[in-house]
């Protein structure tokens, strides 16, 4: 499945979910509070985490290099400086510089296999919409006002992180098992889990044994382990979901 936005979409999405997520961060009392979705994290390490990965994939899709990830000399310094919000905004800068020269079909390293995802620029833009997407979601819920991801993003979240996501795990360790993701707005995704790995888009023939429905919000922030399994409706096998987030959490 395409993305469900053309490439200069993608590459726009990425930079106002990461507008929003400075935002959030800029009105926040203390930079050092905790975010839940990364409890490890302050909202000042969530901020920089954001802005390294935005750097280093500027990096990836410049070198358009797909036999590897850019060297650690190449990388240069990763640190934010003193003022992290323009850094910030100078690291969103950079990737969707890069993205827009390179075009969506250059060649680039990806750590996912490409039977999961394909190794361009346009399959990074489509993963670092939800990167930002997410982080801007965490940025909020820290402060205490979560708001639902964009009808844009979280469409196309639910299929990409089936495919790229979990396509990227191995083998999945438990019983075979079908699974559907329906989205209250419409939308449908269905995985298969087998010891081959999760195949997004199988082929039709068998029925699911797990039907999870919600909004696409909610099944892009289920599969990102932010909400819980309870926030969501879950039809027939409940293990399977649950066997879903523990893979996903290893």
């Amino acid at each position: 499945m395409t993305p469900t936005s053309p490439f200069p979409d993608l590459v726009a999405l990425v930079e106002e979910r990461s507008t929003a997520l400075r935002e959030a961060a800029a009105t926040a009392p203390d930079p050092a509070v905790r975010v839940p979705g990364c409890p490890d994290w302050s909202l000042r390490d969530l901020v920089a985490h954001l802005g390294e990965v935005q750097r280093f994939w500027a990096l990836v899709v410049t070198e358009a290099d797909p036999s590897g990830p850019p060297s650690r000399e190449r990388h240069g310094s990763t640190v934010p400086q003193s003022d992290l919000l323009a850094w910030s905004a100078e690291s969103t800068r950079m990737l969707g510089t890069a993205l827009r020269a390179a075009g969506p079909e250059t060649p680039c390293w990806a750590w996912w296999p490409s039977t999961a995802a394909p190794h361009t620029a346009g399959a990074v833009a489509r993963h670092q919409v939800q990167e930002a997407a997410v982080h801007a979601y965490d940025a909020l819920e820290s402060l205490g006002k979560p708001e639902p991801l964009p009808a844009a993003v979280a469409v196309d979240g639910v299929h990409e992180f089936l495919s790229t996501g979990l396509g990227a795990l191995g083998a999945w360790p438990h019983r075979p098992a079908r699974v559907l993701y329906q989205a209250i707005e419409g939308p449908s995704w269905t995985v298969d889990l087998s010891p081959a790995g999760a195949t997004a888009d199988p082929a039709a023939s068998g029925e699911p044994v797990t039907r999870i429905h919600g909004t696409a919000s909610d099944l892009v922030l289920l599969l990102h382990r932010r909400i819980p399994l309870h926030a969501v409706r879950i039809d027939g096998d409940r293990e399977v979901a649950a066997q879903i987030r523990d893979w996903t959490g290893d």
